[in-house]
């Protein structure tokens, strides 16, 4: 097969310098040959029991090989972050396609989430010395972070709702409330939290009551109260956490870029993040149409006498599939060279579009290859089962389906003026047409 390089779509190949595009290879390259091998080993030095939180080392040998090779930090977009490696996010993105079809490989090479965007929110808005104490032992991957969100008891899915207190109380700023499904709390590794809450919740404009604060993990008054399961997984050691905030105190400085823009952060954090996820939604996809084709064309198995990559409807899978994802490829790819050429808040309809289609399209390719496998599809056998789960957060995270599809479709439909203007004009010159001519219209007529 083709090198990934040689796999770009031809619409975008002109906007990949040959630098991205060696370094595609050469991660393609470390997925196939460390990556995807050391998936079941990192799973095996889990184990069981609490030493299951604990941190597998095989990851830090992942990490070496990585950093060796120059595959480090790639996500930090060019032209809006000095600390990164100097790629596009359409760049990036491709790269990050090849992340999503291996558990270990975005760990590995310092570009998994929440870390990303959480470097992101420190390297845009945080000061020199939140930089300094936070994003510098992130970007050397030598601690973990969190992004605090969403909260148990509001609509979680309109940010507005977050009710986590946070008051200025002389030189700190005060944390009281609670928070779940709070990604990579588990991790021991976890020192810093990055927090929305409420600093003004009487603000005349709702998108003005919120902040974003940087609290070490270790700060008195955090209770993690209990960590939380995706469809059975734990996810150890990332895992997803309940956590309680009981007066814990902070210092003024700690607010990122001021009080009452927590929005303004948040939107900067999630626009980049959102085709993240997307793009390694579209590699675990791709990774899960290599699983299909393998059991599809397995001599061993044949039922009723045949291969099944002989039978119509898994012909027509493998088809189905081959033609979703790369429809869906170049839907994210098109977001991130609209983020490139403007930022994320031009982009966002773009960027709605990936978030919508990729997690839905990813879905049914993976249960495809779930159904070829029968039972050993939704066991601990493949890595389908898992990959599933994994995938059907995302429809989600980062805001769920329907806030977008709410969002997206208010914005096509300030075009229905445009539309009918446009229609009734094209309709007044066929009139014209018509006695120009001295026409009848005859039969069903095409014109509304």
């Amino acid at each position: 097969m083709p090198t990934a390089s040689k796999r770009i779509p031809a619409v975008v190949r002109p906007l990949v310098s040959e630098r991205a595009a060696k370094t595609l290879d050469l991660v393609e390259k470390f997925v196939n040959e460390e990556c995807l091998p050391a998936d079941p080993v990192y799973h095996a030095q889990l184990g069981e029991g609490p030493g299951r939180w604990d941190y597998p080392p095989i990851m830090d040998d992942l990490k070496a090989k990585a950093r060796a090779l120059g595959l480090w930090n790639m996500f930090l977009a060019k032209g809006h972050y000095k600390e990164g490696a100097g790629f596009t996010n359409l760049e990036y993105g491709l790269m990050c396609e090849q992340l999503g079809r291996s558990r270990v490989a975005s760990e590995a090479m310092n570009n998994s989430a929440p870390d990303t965007g959480n470097m992101e929110v420190l390297a845009k808005y945080g000061s020199e010395a939140l930089k300094k104490r936070w994003l510098e032992p992130l970007l050397n991957g030598e601690i973990r972070s969190c992004y605090v969100m969403t909260e148990p008891g509001v609509a979680s899915s309109d940010a507005t709702n977050v009710s986590l207190s946070i008051k200025r109380d002389g030189d700190s700023y005060v944390l009281n409330g609670q928070k779940w499904w709070i990604s990579g709390a588990g991790d021991p590794r976890c020192k810093v939290y990055v927090i929305i809450g409420k600093t003004n919740p009487n603000h005349p404009d709702k998108y003005k009551q919120q902040s974003i604060i940087v609290v070490p993990t270790d700060t008195p008054g955090i209770e993690v109260k209990r960590m939380l399961s995706v469809y059975g997984y734990d996810d150890a050691p990332h895992g997803h956490a309940h956590i309680i905030f009981r007066d814990v105190r902070v210092p003024a400085e700690n607010i990122v870029l001021g009080e009452g823009r927590g929005f303004e952060v948040m939107q900067g954090r999630m626009g980049p993040g959102r085709i993240h996820h997307a793009m390694r939604s579209i590699g675990a996809a791709e990774e899960a149409l290599n699983w299909l084709l393998k059991r599809a064309n397995d001599e061993k198995k044949k039922p009723f006498g045949k291969l099944l990559s002989q039978q119509g409807v898994i012909l027509q899978w493998i088809a189905k599939s081959r033609i979703e994802v790369d429809a869906a490829r170049l839907i994210v790819l098109n977001a991130a060279a609209a983020i490139d050429s403007g930022d994320a808040k031009t982009a966002l309809m773009e960027i709605a579009q990936a978030k919508i289609l990729v997690p839905t399209m990813a879905l049914t390719v993976i249960d495809r290859a779930v159904q070829t496998y029968g039972a050993e599809g939704v066991c601990q056998d493949t890595p389908l089962a898992y990959m599933w789960a994994q995938v059907r957060t995302v429809r989600i995270a980062d805001g769920p389906d329907e806030a977008h599809l709410e969002q997206l479709g208010r914005r096509e439909n300030k075009r229905a003026k445009e539309a009918s203007d446009l229609i009734q004009k094209q309709s007044e010159i066929t009139d014209a047409l018509m006695r120009k001519w001295g026409a009848k219209e005859v039969g069903p007529c095409p014109r509304l």
